[in-house]
């Protein structure tokens, strides 16, 4: 169980506040987040491990996808404090990522930013693609 300072610390930063409040909607690959929330990989990789380290979320690995949610701490002070921002997390901006989150895992995970990447890499790449490609998880 980590202090109400440390939980306090990793919810200092506005980015920190919108990862925690998608995960309040459940486990999340980190590139659906990234998605939301329109930062670098870096940058959102940065946060989730200040998150992770004030003991607010966990993750695992599923090959080279990882995953996170919040952590599963039993402590009243945990449990109140997430009551709470279930609460408190409800600003147009927070509200919004959850509506972009909905919108990018209606077809599953990791769909919208695959389908990003792919018009990425065939642009970069000058490769025809049809209008449509599927993208294929391995």
């Amino acid at each position: 169980m980590r202090s109400v300072e440390d939980y306090f610390k990793g919810l200092a930063d506005i980015n920190r506040l919108r990862i925690i409040n998608l995960l309040l909607n459940g486990e999340l690959c980190g590139c659906d987040i990234q998605y939301v929330i329109g930062a670098s990989q870096s940058n959102v990789s940065r946060h989730l491990n200040y998150l992770k380290k004030s003991g607010l979320v966990s993750d695992r690995r599923a090959g080279y996808r990882v995953y996170y949610r919040l952590a599963e701490d039993k402590g009243p002070e945990y449990e109140g404090l997430i009551a709470y921002l279930k609460v408190a997390l409800q600003d147009p901006l927070f509200l919004t990522d959850v509506g972009k989150l909905k919108e990018a895992i209606k077809d599953g995970e990791c769909s919208v930013s695959e389908r990003k990447l792919v018009t990425v890499k065939s642009v970069e790449f000058g490769m025809d693609l049809p209008k449509k490609a599927e993208v294929v998880h391995s």
